[in-house]
């Protein structure tokens, strides 16, 4: 029986020319694997006949957007992640839910391999290898573009050669990735970290500079998960699409960052995540109101070493599973109210209210009614700063 190999596909030129390339390289049968994770565009069905037409054996289509929303969007959600205090890991979330998806098509069809389109200095390469390590390690992958010295102008000239059907345009100078949770695009002109990005990159978001009317909406949370906005119920995929409409429209969530690539180079991207950064932007709000003082201190640096996990392409690791545990106990009492004006690029909060609520109105009162008893912080203040008063008689004896 022919081995067989399960690729990545995107639909694009490099991974439609992998289909034909890896079959003449390792003699392998190719069969394509696409993954719908909310990046429009194309129709799934006519990209997996274009992928029978380039000559896969086979063209698998999975619809997981609403499995991409809540099993790895609302994780993050819940973890505040932001690599680099800034980045909402578009890309990254991504990279497991299709690397599932590949292992899971491997097994059952047979294959011993998988492959994606990847070039050796991203970090998707690392996602996708080490996500099917963890999940298949019994399966090896290829990459066509990095092992296989598949180049573009090589691409090119086999899709030529081969009448393969693929539309040729002139060549887009970003390369771009996309899917519900944001856009990330790079190289062309951005490779200067010098040059400002133009209004033309960006697709998800309005140009906030454009005067518009605040919009005011009011998002419900229920342990930790965005449920409804202004009391409409919605899935989790239905929140992110929503609120990509409703904060893309205001600009909210264009992100240019110098970024810090698991490969060891320095990478400038520029990202629009609306209803990624809106969304943390209301979660982080609600637990401040419902977390206590040293749980919501130690989660912050959780939510750090979560989100370097994920950008490395760890989302299966041991360490990355037991801080989900850690993380998804911290959220039994986030659930409440939210309310966000979206204008001018901003997400900004302008209330918050809680039934789990720690905000004592009686405690933090400076006018009639309040219940703080003053008298006990002068005590509390001389216990406090009795380790310090000590160590300051010992330094002023030295000197």
């Amino acid at each position: 029986m022919t081995e067989r190999v399960v690729l990545a596909y995107s639909g694009g030129l490099d991974t439609s020319v992998g289909i034909g390339w890896l079959k003449d390289a390792t003699g392998k049968e190719v069969v394509a694997l696409a993954v719908d994770v909310g990046q429009g565009g194309e129709d799934m069905e006519d990209i997996r006949q274009r992928a029978l037409d380039c000559g896969a054996v086979e063209a698998v289509v999975v619809d997981a957007k609403d499995e991409f929303a809540s099993d790895y969007l609302m994780p993050a959600l819940k973890a505040n992640a932001l690599y680099q205090k800034r980045y909402p890991l578009v890309s990254a979330l991504s990279r497991p839910v299709i690397a599932r998806h590949l292992a899971r098509v491997a097994k059952e069809l047979g294959a011993d391999s998988v492959a994606h389109g990847c070039t050796g200095k991203g970090n998707d390469q690392v996602r996708f290898e080490a996500a099917v390590a963890a999940l298949a390690p019994e399966l090896s992958s290829i990459a066509p573009v990095r092992d296989l010295a598949l180049t573009r102008d090589k691409a090119i000239v086999y899709a030529e050669q081969h009448n393969l059907p693929i539309r040729q345009s002139a060549k887009n100078p970003y390369s771009i990735d996309k899917n519900v949770w944001g856009r990330a695009v790079e190289t062309g002109f951005l490779e200067d970290p010098w040059n400002a990005p133009i209004e033309d990159l960006y697709e998800y978001t309005q140009d906030p500079a454009i005067a518009r009317e605040a919009d005011e909406i009011t998002i419900t949370f229920t342990e930790g998960i965005p449920t409804a906005i202004d009391g409409v119920a919605y899935s989790p995929l239905q929140i992110v699409e929503k609120m990509n409409e409703l904060a893309g429209r205001h600009g909210v969530g264009r992100i240019d960052v110098v970024e810090d690539r698991l490969v060891g180079i320095k990478s400038r991207e520029v990202y629009e995540a609306p209803a990624a950064i809106a969304l943390i932007a209301a979660h982080e709000e609600l637990e401040s109101l419902t977390l206590e003082r040293d749980l919501g201190r130690f989660k912050r640096g959780i939510e750090s070493e979560w989100a370097n996990l994920v950008y490395d392409g760890l989302w299966y690791s041991g360490l990355k599973r037991s801080l989900d545990v850690f993380i998804d106990d911290t959220q039994k009492y986030v659930s409440g109210e939210i309310r966000l004006s979206l204008q001018g690029g901003r997400a900004v909060v302008t209330g918050r209210r809680s039934e789990q609520s720690l905000y004592d109105f009686s405690l933090a009162t400076y006018d009639t009614g309040d219940t703080f008893d003053q008298s006990l912080s002068k005590g509390f203040i001389e216990i406090w700063s009795l380790p310090s008063k000590i160590s300051a008689r010992r330094d002023l004896a030295g000197e």
